[in-house]
């Protein structure tokens, strides 16, 4: 096996940079990005800390992330599992990566950025979902934001329900949980589950 070391042995089997990877790089939202950010329900947040990386999704109906202008987004945090992963490493490393995905568009949009925590009363509440803001929101200052080819999702036949796999050939969760702890309940945990999900949502 080959390994390459270096950035100058990298760009020698890729080559120069396309033009158009260059220039669709912006510092803020542009009339077109903030179209594409409008129709994404959602993102994959990704965080960096001393522990190492992370990444999760994050969904919303309609709009994921609130876009306060055009440099600072704000990306409620929804209940969850409590793990708040995400939220350790950036109160310890602000750095963070977003990945838009818009149903049915094999486009997707790129930010990368710094974030922060927020538990404002005023700022939660307007962020609330059935009557129940979140307990914190993420306030992003975009560094950088840019389109990504469609060619990986294109490949991946992602909105092609012809290409999808058979879901009921897939483990189930509480499966999967089992074959971590070999005591753990799994048709308990996957009979309530829908149920459970459905009445903590926000």
């Amino acid at each position: 096996m080959t390994i390459l070391k270096t950035v100058a042995e990298l760009e020698a089997i890729y080559g120069e940079t396309s033009e158009a990877s260059l220039i669709k790089v912006s510092d803020c939202l542009t009339h077109g990005y903030r179209k594409m950010m409008e129709a994404s329900p959602l993102v994959v947040l990704a965080t960096s800390g001393p522990e190492g990386l992370d990444c999760s999704p994050r969904g919303d109906p309609g709009q994921v992330i609130t876009i306060k202008d055009e440099r600072t987004l704000i990306l409620p945090d929804r209940r969850g599992n409590n793990r708040i992963d995400s939220l350790r490493n950036i109160v310890r490393d602000g750095r963070v990566a977003l990945l838009f995905l818009i149903p049915g568009s094999n486009s997707t949009l790129r930010v990368n950025g710094q974030a922060e925590i927020s538990v404002d009363a005023d700022l939660l509440a307007g962020l609330s979902m059935e009557g129940k803001p979140p307990r914190s929101a993420i306030v992003i200052t975009i560094g950088e934001i840019y389109f990504q080819c469609a060619r990986a999702l294109m490949r991946a036949q992602l909105w092609d329900r012809a290409a999808w796999p058979d879901l009921a050939e897939l483990p189930t969760a509480g499966s999967l949980m089992r074959e971590l702890k070999q005591d753990f309940d799994s048709q308990t945990y996957d009979r309530e589950w829908p149920a459970r999900a459905k009445t903590s949502m926000w």
